[in-house]
């Protein structure tokens, strides 16, 4: 019997050449379009106040980063420190014809003050319920939420501040929750939008909160009920922020190759979490006691992401070489502590203490009142710390107010600094900005004129304060 093997094969030949010739009539495989995520949907329309070309001469100078020039002059000019000189040590200032020429006899220059923790716009004035959109007490881990959502353009606080000398800040959602959702950076140039008021390209900040608060407010809601909860908190939250990353990093890379993938599901509060593991969004948390300070410096360690600021940090003097050695700030009060019990233990001396570790010390406000004087707050501090031996100078303390808190936000390239090229951020202040007589004279931002305290048109004033004149104010 003939064998059948060489009809199969060339019935085999035959049917891959027919095969191959089909293939030259299909379409080529397409991929879907791919899905690509906004990191910016609410960007800035900030537009700076039109300023003019400015000089202030014999004035005294802090410029921000430990240097004091006694008899200086500041020009500033398209938004910008132009030029800072030493008038004393032979340094001249040249600037162009026509420029407005200020003399700062008797006075100093300070950069703009930096408030990093602010709840203004989220908790405005005045005081209701109705008002109270700081906090979404209604899951321990809430990433999904962003401050911004919840600013009021329209609070007097505002207004407040930049007349203390107050020209970026930070508003933070409260401390209720173990993550607390994302921060806004703001000039506070006051307007009727939020993005009117957003810091362009300011990084994100996510608030997270340890300790008495989220086991407070959660103990009797299912939890966390305990430190210890609180830290499995955030240790689950994190690993599946890490989980929901893999996923996204897998559709990225599958795509990258030629597939069609799937992406995967849209997680708002995962994808805050993912952001702070992929280094785009800063970390700032509430903790009080140098003890959970320590823990949470651990779980940064196990899950791979940086803390930017430890905020109250009343303990923070007693580990203030750990967190120099961890490169985390600590943005502190000045002398409150004792309200309750994880504040027991606040000394007066805790800033210049972390100052004088080489530690990065910060000087907060988390009052709609303080942010009013953080400069007596800092002088405060820096008093405190030299009744103890602590000797720190005028032109280094104002680190705590500046330069130390741009950092701590991710904007030290842009402000926080009298150096050439940073923004015109400045305040004109009537004397030596540690008195307590001394009052901001003039405040620019960006290098416009947003406040001067002798022309009372200058002075923002929202809707709501109309018609409603408080003893001592005008309108």
């Amino acid at each position: 019997m003939q064998s059948s093997r060489p009809l199969l094969a060339l019935a085999c030949a035959f049917s891959l050449i027919a095969s191959g010739c089909g293939d030259q009539n299909t379409e080529e495989n397409t991929q879907d379009p791919k899905v690509e995520i906004n990191p910016n949907p609410y960007p800035s329309t900030y537009v700076p106040i039109a300023g003019e070309p400015t000089v202030i001469t014999n004035v005294t100078i802090l410029d921000g980063i430990g240097n004091i020039i006694e008899d200086g002059a500041i020009y500033f000019a398209d938004g910008k420190v132009q030029a800072v000189a030493d008038i004393q040590n032979g340094q001249t200032l040249e600037t162009p014809e026509n420029v407005t020429t200020i003399d700062g006899e008797g006075k100093w220059v300070t950069p703009g003050i930096i408030d990093n923790h602010s709840h203004l716009g989220v908790y405005p004035s005045p005081s209701t319920h109705s008002h109270s959109d700081g906090n979404e007490k209604t899951d321990p881990v809430t990433g999904q939420v962003w401050a911004e959502h919840s600013v009021w353009p329209q609070d007097p606080g505002f207004n407040r501040a930049l007349a203390g000398g107050v020209t970026s800040l930070q508003i933070l959602p409260g401390s209720a929750n173990l993550f607390g959702g994302r921060s806004v950076v703001l000039k506070n140039v006051p307007n009727r939008t939020m993005q009117s008021m957003k810091f362009p390209d300011a990084p994100y900040g996510m608030k997270m909160a340890c300790g008495e608060n989220p086991k407070r407010v959660y103990g009797n809601k299912g939890g966390p009920a305990t430190r210890m909860g609180n830290v499995a908190g955030y240790r689950q939250a994190w690993a599946d922020a890490q989980d929901y990353k893999r996923k996204w990093e897998r559709y990225e890379q599958e795509y990258k190759d030629g597939s069609n993938p799937k992406a995967p599901k849209r997680d708002l509060n995962l994808e805050t979490l993912a952001g702070v593991l992929d280094g785009d969004i800063r970390v700032h948390m509430h903790c009080y006691r140098a003890d959970e300070m320590a823990v949470m410096m651990d779980v940064m360690k196990e899950f791979n992401y940086q803390i930017s600021t430890f905020h109250h940090a009343v303990e923070a003097y007693k580990i203030a070489d750990t967190l120099k050695q961890n490169n985390v700030c600590s943005a502190m009060w000045a002398d409150w502590w004792g309200f309750k019990m994880e504040a027991y233990d606040g000394i007066r001396e805790n800033i210049p203490a972390v100052h004088n570790a080489g530690a990065c010390a910060i000087v907060h406000s988390d009052s709609d009142l303080g942010i009013q004087r953080l400069n007596q707050e800092a002088a405060k501090a820096w008093s405190d710390g030299k009744r103890a031996g602590i000797d720190i100078s005028i032109e280094e303390a104002w680190l705590w107010l500046s330069a130390n808190p741009a950092k701590s936000m991710g904007v030290f390239d842009k402000t926080g600094s009298l150096e050439v090229g940073k923004q015109a951020d400045i305040v004109l202040w009537s004397g030596n900005p540690f008195s307590s007589y001394t009052k901001a004279d003039k405040v620019y931002i960006d290098g416009g004129l947003a406040y001067s305290m002798d022309d009372e048109a200058s002075w923002p004033v929202s809707d709501f304060e109309l018609g409603q004149v408080g003893e001592g104010d005008k309108k």
